[in-house]
């Protein structure tokens, strides 16, 4: 091959000063297209199957080997669909051991080399709960092993059993509740290692006292300890009386710690596990008054080992952030129609919590907050003898007129003590007609970032947006994801974050259910 000489080539001043011009503006753009390749990059989004009507249950199981995995039930047969990474449906498994009739609910949880499936399904009067362990491309690894039966009284499709993983997917515990008595709860619990060996199983009586004591909800730390609320609330009305409790391990009693309130009324508990610093943070928005306007958050760290209060106080919001919370209304009403979603732990036990503006509009009856809450007062989600439970699919109301609104995030981050470091707003104005299932949000945690997703209507479309929030409280909206303009409708509140970078979220595309994986740097 010939080498062709080169000749030294000279240029004039204005040519430099030219050319060094176009130069800064290259790196210019390319170091601005860097920043906002921050978001996500890309989008890839399933073809609809023509089983995959709206009318589908599914669960998004999340990322095996190079394959991505989706739960159907379709027309009460069940399959475990496999994507690659393109999102290009590669197999369809029928699961055969799945009953087709009287299959009830399914958890799945997975592990680097395999996934287990947790299922009830009942036969004539016998409620059965299972579990089967699956391979990266859905396969049966292993006979069913059955975990627990119930006998009930009657027919019913009720959910009656709870399973529960530890942050570290290390334990596994299956639990069942009987308020037949509603004077003494029987609460039944199985703890089992991450081979599904049984490790203890106990049956406790919780005595409640009156008709108006409710238990709330139930978490379980890396140790197996279970820990859960027990709350007093009369007629749909706030919380005058609550105690935390934790059943350890391998211990067959309680252990009580009663909140110290005083007159102060408690909004709907939450409860998150620190396994880092072995301590239990619950949190709730607290009032002055009965059906009074919202204070503040009510904070309670309990220590795992002692079981006793690291922590107890309440923090009273600051006119400055009820005027950047309030949208419409005024600043003593700004967080009335507040709920508390998250709250993401930090390393050295600070913690954010986001909460959200949720209502709805009707002709027919004003919104109300604690009927919204609560529904009839004799729904509890871990009874099996409660007619309440329902899948993500069910939700919209009846055919009521209704508007369902979802407003401003509120993000506030304390530290430790429960001081306040910072806060910030994401302003948003989400409302739809038809259900609720278009609105409200999801976090995907990048580990330096974490991003809000949510749909924000933009001329006659509904795209999905991207707000970031760095550790410091700053808060960037991303540039509009790509591919968001083929017709399809996110469901970014059922979405599933499956990898530290990638994150899958069911959308509708006319009459079908579609899965699309967003992708970030």
């Amino acid at each position: 091959m010939k080498r062709i000489a080169q000749q030294p080539v000279t240029l004039n001043s204005k040519k430099m000063a030219s050319m060094k011009l176009f130069c800064r503006f290259t790196f210019l753009f390319l170091l601005i297209s860097f920043f906002n390749s921050g978001s996500a990059q890309r989008i890839l989004i399933s073809e609809p199957d023509r089983d995959d009507s709206r009318k589908m249950d599914f669960e998004i199981i999340g990322k095996m080997g190079n394959n991505y995995l989706i739960y159907k039930n379709i027309r009460n047969e069940s399959f475990i669909c496999l994507y690659d990474n393109e999102m290009k449906m590669i197999k369809k498994v029928k699961h055969e051991y799945l009953p087709d009739d009287r299959m009830i609910n399914v958890d799945f949880f997975t592990y680097p080399d395999h996934i287990y499936a947790v299922y009830q399904y009942q036969r004539r009067n016998i409620v059965h709960c299972a579990a089967v362990k699956l391979d990266e491309m859905g396969q049966k690894m292993s006979d069913p092993i059955e975990l627990d039966t119930t006998s009930l009284g009657g027919s019913s499709n009720n959910k009656i059993y709870t399973v529960l993983a530890s942050e570290d997917k290390q334990k596994l515990m299956v639990f069942k509740i009987n308020s037949k008595n509603r004077e003494k709860f029987l609460i039944t619990t199985k703890l089992y290692n991450n081979n599904l060996e049984l490790q203890k199983k106990t049956i406790l009586t919780m005595q409640m006292d009156d008709r108006n004591e409710h238990l709330g909800e139930f978490v379980m730390d890396n140790e197996g300890n279970l820990v859960f609320t027990k709350f007093y609330r009369s007629s749909n009305e706030s919380i005058s009386n609550a105690t935390i409790i934790i059943k350890k391990a391998m211990d067959d009693s309680f252990s009580f710690y009663t909140l110290n309130l005083e007159k102060t009324y408690l909004d709907e508990l939450k409860i998150k596990v620190d396994n880092t610093n072995q301590r239990y943070l619950l949190s709730a928005f607290y009032y002055g008054q009965k059906r009074g306007n919202i204070v503040g958050i009510y904070f309670l760290a309990m220590n795992r080992t002692m079981w006793k209060p690291e922590l107890e106080k309440s923090f009273e919001f600051t006119d400055d952030l009820r005027n950047e919370a309030k949208g419409e209304s005024n600043a003593k009403m700004a967080f009335n129609d507040y709920f508390i979603r998250d709250i993401f732990i930090k390393k050295d036990g600070g913690f954010l919590v986001s909460a959200e503006a949720y209502y709805t509009t009707s002709r027919s009856s004003p919104w109300n907050r604690w009927d919204y809450m609560y529904g009839s007062p004799f729904a509890y989600p871990y009874d099996y003898y409660s007619p309440y439970y329902s899948s993500w699919r069910n939700t919209a109301n009846s055919s009521q007129s209704v508007r369902y609104h979802a407003e401003n995030l509120a993000i506030l981050l304390f530290t430790n003590k429960g001081d306040l470091e910072w806060s910030n707003i994401i302003r948003k104005e989400q409302f739809d007609d038809e259900s609720d299932y278009r609105i409200s949000y999801n976090v995907m945690n990048t580990g330096g970032q974490l991003h809000f997703l949510f749909n924000m209507q933009e001329k006659k479309n509904l795209l999905l947006n991207d707000f970031s929030l760095t550790p410091d409280g700053q808060i960037t909206r991303n540039p509009t994801l790509r591919g968001l303009d083929k017709g399809h409708e996110f469901l970014p509140k059922y979405g599933k974050q499956i990898s530290a970078k990638q994150f899958i979220v069911p959308c509708f595309y006319r009459n079908y259910i579609c899965f699309a994986k967003i992708e970030f740097n």
